[in-house]
């Protein structure tokens, strides 16, 4: 079966064999395809590294965990605690439940509840940008990622888009989920 890219106000679906959601983003810009892949790749990678592995989240802005304008970070909502942070050094140990985004949102208290979804989530607050003083809107996918003895770990990563949504975006969490059908 041929395919057909449809495109909508920025989404690409394409049509075919085995539906799938494209966002579209520059060569500098994270995906939230590649979101949601690095936060389950982290999650998987610290349930098999256990706590030996935050060190590798941490302060590096050339590790895998960081790419294009995005980066994994990694917290605890029971120790109310920052992780890890590769960008942001300052943050590492320090209680994120009080923490509030430049619209006095509390996003981490929102991070903590999507991230208990067995899909994880999406969240919408305002954070700079890497390099950049003020405040961009940006939506960070969250899910839960249990290490040994730390049941209640949570790693994210996000996109800094103006038009997008949370439910949108879970569109594309729903489709990787999904089974896929074989074809002939």
């Amino acid at each position: 079966m041929e395919k057909h890219p449809f495109a909508l106000a920025g989404l690409v679906l394409t049509l075919g064999t085995a539906p799938a959601m494209t966002w579209a983003a520059d060569a500098d810009t994270a995906t939230a395809q590649e979101v949601v892949s690095k936060v389950r790749e982290a999650a998987q990678y610290l349930n098999a590294k256990g706590l030996a592995g935050f060190a590798d989240f941490n302060n590096n802005k050339d590790s895998r965990w960081v790419w294009k304008d995005s980066y994994v970070f990694v917290y605890s909502c029971l120790d109310d605690v920052m992780i890890a942070h590769p960008l942001r050094p300052d943050l590492v140990g320090k209680p994120i439940l009080q923490m509030r985004d430049d619209k006095d949102h509390p996003l981490f208290q929102d991070m903590c509840k999507a991230a208990g979804n067995p899909d994880g989530g999406w969240v919408e607050y305002w954070w700079p940008k890497p390099g950049e003083a003020k405040a961009s809107r940006k939506i960070s996918y969250v899910h839960s990622a249990p290490v040994s003895f730390k049941s209640d770990i949570q790693v994210g990563a996000g996109i800094y888009d103006d038009t997008l949504t949370p439910a949108d975006l879970s569109k594309i969490v729903e489709e990787s989920v999904k089974p896929q059908k074989a074809v002939p």
